[in-house]
């Protein structure tokens, strides 16, 4: 019974705990859609989560951790589109997805690509990208996937990070197409497109085992 009675109790914190940082996640990312993150203050974030200021401690160092925190949770999402993106038939259609998706949650992405946090969701986005695919490197593969994959992915976020700080729009269109021939196509000519297919049919794989 008392270990039945500690567990049920652990249980609850998790979830009490789950439920502080998914609040506080919200808040920032509403925030976000209002105000630069420079400005948006620990005190703005509890308020609009509706949680204590010294709860907030408990779960972050300090605004810039629950930053990184959320760019991770989106970052599966940007990964799950920009891969098809780099070993595409269509390259153009698969990078105006991908700027879609973008554009649709501009706000917090240029919060993400431009801000203080570029650095870290850069190397994120790559170690995400590794962890799912795997690291293992093929004998003798040409280019090596431990480059293309990096190499490739920061020129996406490059393109994209350029993009959300013009103070003029500019139409996604334009954007994939910057991204098909400034990226995709140097790639294909390469022979590096092949690493980021191998790639793409692993996730591919692991996408439909899960399922």
């Amino acid at each position: 019974m008392g270990g039945e009675g500690a567990a049920s109790s652990e249980v609850k914190v998790d979830r009490r705990r789950e439920r502080s940082r998914a609040a506080l996640t919200e808040g920032l990312l509403a925030l976000l859609e209002e105000t630069a993150f420079e400005q948006i203050t620990i005190q703005d974030i509890v308020q609009r989560a509706g949680i204590g200021y010294a709860t907030f401690f408990r779960h972050f160092a300090d605004k810039q951790a629950l930053l990184e925190r959320l760019a991770a949770d989106e970052i599966r999402g940007l990964i799950d589109l920009t891969l098809p993106v780099l070993a595409s038939v269509d390259a153009r259609a698969s990078a105006l997805a991908l700027c879609a998706y973008i554009e649709a949650r501009r706000t917090l992405w240029s919060a993400l690509l431009t801000g203080g946090a570029a650095a870290i969701l850069r190397e994120e986005f790559i170690r995400q990208t590794n962890l799912v695919g795997g690291a293992v490197e093929e004998e003798g593969a040409w280019p090596p996937r431990d480059l293309i994959v990096p190499f490739a992915i920061g020129g996406v976020l490059d393109i994209l990070t350029w993009w959300l700080r013009q103070d003029a729009p500019v139409d996604q269109e334009r954007v994939a197409v910057l991204l098909a021939d400034l990226v995709i196509a140097p790639l294909v000519s390469s022979g590096g497109k092949q690493p980021m297919e191998r790639l793409r049919r692993k996730l591919d794989g692991k996408a439909r085992a899960a399922g």
